[in-house]
């Protein structure tokens, strides 16, 4: 059983479409964890009539912040990090927790756009991808807009996914895509929450399972599932402009933390991008 966490302000259309891939599309059982801050146009009300728990913010705070929102009341094992601006693949944790297991990783993430299992792949679905969402997104974003954007990029869906599993079953990459991120309680009790003072906290996340791997050795460092693709928006509702997070003042840059060599060390070419 999972513990889904996925963090929102507003974007009606997204979430609704979130949702309803995510039901139609999940294997195990799992409770679906929302940490809303403070959504206006209708979002709270939508996700706890999906019977959703909601945890209602006051105001917008930070990725981490709320993911560790989620992770305190969360009931399993097995926490999975999604963004509302995906659309998950068929049977995505039931791949994505065997090739996990089949690995030996406790720490997990999804292919996509950001990442395939070559940089000419990347880059050839990243422009793909460029082409079509200027395009549609054009008239204005809406259930029809997203869906149509989807459609044109990957045709048949289901088979699309197949065709990949298939292929790349239960083979992974050293790297992430931060836009799904599963990792299980052994992880957490070793690499430690989210860092609440890191926007980018997915790269954070990432340099510490590959810091402690390094000098520990009791943990993998987090791998890429190239078997399991889920498709990102990526910012395209960047123009709702969201308000500024309340505890933007904690936050710093990724190269505040860490040292340009340790990030030359940690990251290396194992970044989305």
């Amino acid at each position: 059983m999972i513990s889904i966490i996925t963090a929102v302000h507003n974007q009606l259309p997204m979430n609704k479409l979130f949702v309803q891939y995510l039901k139609k599309y999940t294997h195990h059982p799992y409770e679906l964890i929302v940490i809303d801050n403070a959504s206006t146009d209708g979002s709270t009300a939508f996700f706890e009539s999906e019977g959703a728990k909601v945890i209602r913010n006051a105001a917008n705070y930070s990725y981490p912040y709320c993911q560790n929102q989620g992770i305190r009341v969360a009931q399993f094992d097995h926490f999975a990090f999604l963004n509302n601006d995906i659309i998950v693949s068929p049977n995505w944790d039931k791949h994505l927790l065997e090739s996990m297991y089949a690995n030996e990783l406790d720490i997990i993430t999804v292919c996509g756009i950001e990442r395939l299992e070559s940089p000419e792949k990347t880059k050839t679905y990243g422009r793909k991808w460029k082409r079509i969402k200027h395009l549609i997104a054009l008239p204005g974003i809406n259930i029809f807009s997203l869906q149509l954007m989807h459609k044109i990029m990957y045709g048949n869906w289901e088979l699309f996914n197949q065709k990949r599993y298939t292929k790349f079953k239960q083979k992974v990459a050293e790297g992430f895509v931060g836009n799904s991120v599963l990792f299980n309680r052994k992880a957490l009790e070793k690499v430690g929450y989210w860092d609440e003072r890191i926007q980018a906290a997915d790269f954070d996340l990432y340099i510490r399972s590959k810091k402690r791997n390094l000098e520990i050795g009791d943990i993998k460092p987090c791998h890429i599932a190239l078997d399991v693709f889920h498709h990102h928006f990526i910012r395209i509702t960047v123009k709702s402009k969201p308000p500024v997070f309340a505890d933007s003042q904690q936050m710093m840059r990724l190269e505040d933390k860490w040292t340009e060599a340790e990030l030359k060390i940690y990251l290396k070419d194992n970044v989305s991008t």
